[in-house]
C-alpha cells in the first residue's frame, strides 16, 4: 500500500481526491499550512474509511515542504502519487502594470519553489518504488495569461514548463507527470468543475498515464 500527498489539501478539491484515491487503497497525507484544518479533514476521512493524516508546512517555504513530505513516509507508507494543488493568493493577482518586483516574490515561492522542493523530496522514493505520478493542478491563466492577474499568471506558466519538462525527463524511469488546467472556479454540482469530477479526472491522469495537459473545462479565450 502507497501514499497520495496532497499538497494545498483542503475540503473541497484536496477532499474530493482524497476520497478518491482512498477508495483505490491508498494511503492519504494531506499537506496544508494549518495542522487543525488538516487533522479535521483526516477526522472526516477516517469516518469513510480513509487513512489518512495531516502534516503542517507553508508550500513558501522548501525546507518545511520537504520536512513535512519526508515525515509522510514513515507515518504512513511511501509516497506513490504527488499532488501540488495550493490555492494561489488574492495578493497574487494584481494587474500587469502595477505589478513591482517585489510582487512576484509569492507567486513564485508557491508556484515555482514549492513544487521543485516537494518533487526533489518524493522523487527519490519514487523511483525505489519503480513507479510514480506527479499532479499539478492549474487555473487557466497557466495557459493564457490575464492581464489582472499578473503574478499567477507569470508564475503558474513557470510551473507548467517545469513540469512539462519533467514529463518528458522522466517518463522513462516509469514516473509520469501531468498537468490539470482549471478554468475558473471550482463549483460545487457544476458538470465539469464539481470537486469530485475533478478527483476522477485527476485519478484518470494516474491511471492511464496518458499525455502531460489536461482540461477540466472549455478555456473563456
Amino acid at each position: 500500500m502507497t501514499t497520495i500527498a496532497i499538497v494545498g489539501a483542503g475540503p473541497g478539491l484536496g477532499a474530493a481526491v482524497a476520497r478518491r484515491f482512498g477508495r483505490e487503497g491508498f494511503h492519504v497525507a494531506l499537506v496544508s499550512r494549518s495542522q487543525e484544518r488538516v487533522d479535521g479533514l483526516a477526522a472526516e476521512l477516517a469516518d469513510v474509511g480513509v487513512t489518512a493524516r495531516g502534516f503542517a508546512a507553508d508550500v513558501r517555504d522548501p525546507k518545511a515542504l520537504a520536512a513535512a513530505l519526508d515525515a509522510v513516509c514513515g507515518a504512513l507508507s511511501p509516497i506513490e502519487v504527488l499532488q501540488y494543488s495550493p490555492v494561489p493568493s488574492p495578493d497574487f493577482m494584481r494587474p500587469v502594470l502595477e505589478t513591482r518586483p517585489d510582487d512576484m516574490v509569492g507567486p513564485i515561492e508557491l508556484s515555482v519553489y514549492g513544487p521543485v522542493a516537494a518533487v526533489r523530496q518524493v522523487l527519490p522514493g519514487m523511483r525505489s518504488l519503480g513507479r510514480g505520478t506527479v499532479l499539478l493542478v492549474n487555473g487557466g491563466s497557466a495557459v493564457i495569461p490575464h492581464a489582472d492577474r499578473a503574478g499567477t499568471s507569470i508564475a503558474f506558466a513557470a510551473e507548467s514548463a517545469y513540469g512539462h519538462l519533467l514529463h518528458d525527463t522522466l517518463a522513462g524511469d516509469g514516473i509520469h507527470v501531468g498537468q490539470l488546467i482549471i478554468p475558473g472556479a471550482i463549483v460545487p454540482g457544476h458538470p465539469r468543475k464539481d470537486p469530485d469530477v475533478l478527483a476522477e479526472a485527476l485519478w484518470g491522469m494516474h491511471r492511464d498515464r496518458h499525455g502531460f495537459r489536461h482540461f477540466a473545462d472549455d478555456l473563456d479565450g
